[in-house]
């Protein structure tokens, strides 16, 4: 056997011994970043409280199911990953795991016979977590959570994503250290930073992927840090830098949207709308000043003190209550070439500003600024001129409901009108919208919305 031969014979040996170790020697599981007392006991409603921060129960209760017995189909890249059932139940859930293993699935998406979990379950994230809330958590879903003895369906993707020791080689690459060290000498933007870092899970939605399809840019020294990001077809906007909320919206404006679904500007849609209602809307007036304080902060903007924060959300609804009534004044801002385009109501204008005028005007009026905390606006609207057309799409053909919140508890709608447009004159539509004002995306067209409509994607 020449030489060459030998080496190409010595590197397959080598390279199967290596995938052998791969897949057969046991992954290390993430120790706890801090110690605490062998009888530390968690204050009562904690561990619930984190539950909600964490959003738990939105990836793990499918519609109509049982709490946090999972079943929610989530659609990735790869195909539909199946969320798993969590409740304290021994055979179909969690209730045989012992704290180390529960803090392995958070820290290192590894359940307690080895397998690996899809990075669906966002523990990139979830590492970041400390070891008190760790513990709360643990000790709420096995103690607070009624169990459910029902098998969730399992995940089944096409080769070679259906070999999830190739999650282990991704994670060595993927994940950084647990913990989430403070990096700031305040402790409202450390406790801020922690919640959209790691409970809150912000990134996992809000920043772009890298070619490994980890999440790009961990701190705000990253350029690509919260810089937005797709979820399916539906975009979730930047969260940093010029254009973004944080940097334009006022910290009413933006404590009002994270625990009210809504404000002066905008309203949420898509998976937002299962953020606010089943997370952000219970977070203190303190960890929601954290919050808004710490996005103000990485953006150059500054917010005032916790007294200045508190109800905030609540002034923003009261704020609204004449909306409407304002609204009417506002229509009579004739300035600026889409305003006048709408008002002359001219037989001869395009198709799209026809069916604007049809089917959003009562709402969003002819100057595109909608009604401050009922209809959002459109104009310079996130959503509205993202990269990412499906958005929009989506909610003119199914519409939109806003989340019942404690303090806006209305449940305020938007129809579909995928009933009464063709997909030709639903692109019009859309691209009216995308164009109009001061907006200036691309176009739409019928083919993006038969795709979208033939999928029944919907949020």
């Amino acid at each position: 056997m020449n030489k060459f031969a030998k080496l190409v014979a010595a590197l397959l040996v080598l390279g199967i011994v290596v995938l052998a170790l791969i897949i057969f020697v046991p992954a290390s599981r993430t120790a706890p970043v801090s110690s605490l007392p062998a009888n530390f006991k968690a204050a009562e409603g904690h561990g619930e409280y984190v539950m909600r921060l964490a959003d738990c129960k939105a990836c793990h209760t499918a519609e109509g199911g049982k709490p946090f017995a999972g079943g929610r189909a989530i659609e990735s890249p790869f195909g539909t990953i199946w969320s798993t059932n969590i409740t304290p139940d021994p055979k179909n859930g969690i209730g045989g795991y012992s704290l180390d293993d529960f803090r392995a699935a958070l820290y290192d998406g590894i359940e307690p016979d080895g397998t690996h979990l899809y990075p669906a379950m966002p523990y990139e994230n979830y590492r970041n977590l400390k070891e008190e809330d760790v513990r709360a958590l643990y000790d709420y879903f096995m103690n607070e959570v009624a169990p459910v003895s029902e098998a969730a369906p399992e995940t089944d993707l096409a080769f070679p994503f259906n070999q999830r020791w190739g999650i282990r080689l991704w994670n060595w690459l993927a994940l950084g250290d647990a913990g989430h060290p403070d990096l700031y000498d305040d402790a409202v933007l450390n406790r801020g930073a922690y919640l959209i870092d790691g409970v809150g899970h912000c990134a996992a939605c809000h920043s772009p992927r890298n070619t490994i399809f980890a999440q790009a840019g961990e701190t705000a020294e990253d350029s690509d840090y919260l810089a937005g990001g797709v979820i399916g077809n539906w975009p979730a906007p930047s969260l940093y830098g010029k254009g973004s909320a944080p940097e334009k919206w006022s910290a009413n404006d933006l404590a009002a949207y994270l625990s009210t679904g809504r404000n002066s500007h905008s309203a949420v849609a898509g998976e937002m709308t299962q953020v606010v209602g089943e997370s952000l809307q219970y977070a203190s007036d303190e960890d929601m000043h954290a919050m808004v304080t710490y996005l103000r902060h990485i953006n150059g903007k500054t917010t005032g003190g916790p007294d200045q924060m508190t109800n905030l959300a609540t002034d923003a609804g009261n704020d609204a209550d004449n909306s409407i009534a304002a609204a009417s004044s506002k229509r009579a801002d004739l300035s600026g070439e889409t305003v006048q385009l709408l008002a002359s109501a001219d037989p001869a204008m395009p198709l799209g500003a026809r069916l604007y005028l049809d089917n959003c005007n009562a709402c969003h009026f002819v100057n595109g600024k909608g009604a401050h905390g009922v209809f959002p606006a459109l104009d310079g609207n996130a959503l509205v001129v993202s990269d990412t057309a499906g958005g929009l799409i989506d909610v003119i053909l199914h519409g939109a409901r806003m989340p019942s919140t404690d303090k806006r508890p209305e449940r305020l709608a938007m129809p579909g009108f995928g009933d009464r447009l063709s997909d030709e004159e639903l692109a019009e539509l859309a691209t009216f919208v995308r164009q109009g004002w001061s907006n200036d995306a691309s176009a739409v067209t019928a083919d993006d919305v038969a795709e979208l409509r033939a999928a029944g994607f919907a949020h």
